[in-house]
Formats: structure tokens, C-alpha cells, sequence
């Protein structure tokens, strides 16, 4: 009987195990299904956007696309010239004023203790600052700087991409930071290399390009936004180089040509819209052939 009984467990935890192994089985295929079916339809989506934006925009690219201002309206010809200089100014200065806080906090943050209240702080308030929208960001610029001064200006522009950027830069470097192993930063104590020095040489170092990763992926977010600089650059249909004063830009001359009558600057928007795609793509390939490179 002994035996008979462990023979009958035996054939019965057999066919409990089959049986899990087969529900096993049915969820990952519903799961997988699910995940592809998710991914189609992602993935069409991106694909339209892009055949839609390849197919209307690269029709409008020309010489006179990079060379002449943009049109008065119902007018024939012209370009974009004043609006591709005035996006690169303020994304470029934006760039230069919020990597070295950016940079600078991000490094504060992995290296602190734990219970670094001064870092507890600035984790939370960058959170939040990076999940804002746009708008609000452009609204609060708008308050301190463009109601006091009086008038649009490309520099309240530049603070404001400026403030969308820098959560971004700070995020990625203090990720960055935190994949550096601690090893590293033991040896180098006890060799008594200042704190400084080894947060500078090893493990800033080791992990520069995931750091000028995120500050690629933060140019690409900044690039293609409208809402703030609504509100604080605006636009300008004429050539200028005073930061001082509203300065044209690819985004809000977008905006506006696209909702215009006039097929000229439809024309001119969606050319400006593949500028503004081709410019954000290629930023990403970087992007990842750098955090690539760096494994």
C-alpha cells in the first residue's frame, strides 16, 4: 500500500505541475499578445506621424528655406532663416545656462547621504519640476520677467526652456552618477584623494557620456516646444539678434502658419515641422550611440 500511495502522489503532483506549467503557458501568451498588439499600435501611430511629416515637409525644403525671413502673409516665397537662427540662439543659451546647475545638482544629489535633507529637498522639487507642463513653466516666466520688464523678450524665452531642461539634465546625471560602483569611490578614499577630486576624475568621468546623454535629450525636449515661449519670447517676422527684444523661433511660427489660410506658410510649417523632427531624431541617435558606446 505504501508503495501504491506514492505511485498515485507522484502521478498527482505530475498533473498538478502540467496543468500550472499550461496556465503558465496561456498567460504568457496573452501577455505577449497583449504586449505586441500595444506595440502595433504604437508603432502605427509613430509611423503615420512620420510618413505625414516626411511626405508634407520635405516638399517645402529649399535654398531659399535657410536663406530668406519669413513671408508677410498670402505672399509668395520666402523662408524660415529668422526662425531657425532664433530657435538655435535660445535652445543654444538655454543649454549653456541650465547644464553646469543641472550637472552641479545632479552630482550633489548622488553623492549625498541619505538622510541629506538639502538633497531630499531638491529630488522632490525637481520632480516636480520635471513632471510641470510646459505652459506653467511659460506662465511663471511670464510673471517675473515679462510683465516687469514690459515687453516679449528672447532672453525670458531662454529661461524658460532653460527651466524645462534642467530637471532632465539633473535626472540623468544623478542616474548616471549612481551606476559609478562604490568600489571606486572606496579606493579612491583610501588612497586620500579629496572628495572633490574623486567626484571629478572617476566618477564624473566614468560616466560623462550618459551625462552629455541627458543634456542631448534635453536639448531634443526643448527644441520642438511652443507653450513657453508663447508667453515669453513670441515671435518676430523680421531678422534680429537682440536678446532683448521677441525673437522668431520654429516653434510658434509653426504654430501660427499652420492655423493660417494661407498655403505659402502651411507650406513654410511643415517644412519647419521635419526641420524640427529631423533635428530631434538625429539628437536621439546620438543619444543612444553615446550610452551605447558607454557600456
Amino acid at each position: 500500500m505504501p508503495k501504491e500511495n506514492a505511485v498515485t502522489t507522484v502521478a498527482t503532483d505530475e498533473k498538478m505541475r502540467i496543468k500550472m506549467q499550461s496556465k503558465r503557458k496561456l498567460l504568457n501568451t496573452v501577455a505577449l499578445t497583449l504586449s505586441l498588439a500595444a506595440m502595433a499600435f504604437g508603432l502605427f501611430w509613430l509611423i503615420w506621424i512620420l510618413y505625414t511629416t516626411v511626405t508634407l515637409g520635405i516638399s517645402g525644403l529649399s535654398a531659399q528655406l535657410f536663406t530668406e525671413m519669413t513671408p508677410p502673409p498670402n505672399a509668395e516665397g520666402g523662408g524660415l532663416a529668422n526662425a531657425i537662427m532664433g530657435t538655435l540662439l535660445m535652445v543654444g543659451f538655454a543649454t549653456l545656462f541650465a547644464t553646469p546647475l543641472g550637472i552641479l545638482a545632479g552630482v550633489h544629489l548622488a553623492e549625498s547621504r541619505k538622510d541629506n535633507k538639502l538633497a531630499i529637498s531638491v529630488r522632490f522639487f525637481n520632480d516636480i519640476l520635471l513632471s510641470a507642463p510646459s505652459i506653467v513653466i511659460g506662465l511663471f516666466v511670464y510673471a517675473v520677467m515679462v510683465r516687469p520688464m514690459g515687453h516679449f523678450s528672447a532672453w525670458a524665452g531662454v529661461v524658460a526652456l532653460g527651466l524645462i531642461q534642467i530637471p532632465i539634465v539633473i535626472r540623468t546625471t544623478e542616474n548616471m552618477l549612481r551606476l559609478v560602483p562604490d568600489a571606486l569611490r572606496e579606493a579612491a578614499f583610501a588612497l586620500g584623494t579629496p572628495k572633490w577630486k574623486m567626484v571629478m576624475a572617476i566618477t564624473v568621468k566614468a560616466s560623462y557620456a550618459g551625462i552629455l546623454t541627458g543634456i542631448l535629450l534635453g536639448v531634443a525636449r526643448i527644441a520642438g516646444e511652443t507653450a513657453p515661449l508663447l508667453f515669453t519670447a513670441l515671435s518676430n517676422q523680421f531678422w534680429n539678434s537682440d536678446m532683448m527684444k521677441p525673437m522668431a523661433n520654429l516653434p510658434v511660427i509653426i504654430f501660427n502658419f499652420a492655423l493660417s489660410p494661407f498655403t505659402n506658410w502651411q507650406e513654410l510649417a511643415w517644412a519647419g515641422v521635419f526641420l524640427i523632427t529631423a533635428g530631434v531624431l538625429v539628437l536621439n541617435i546620438i543619444a543612444r550611440s553615446l550610452l551605447k558606446n558607454s557600456k
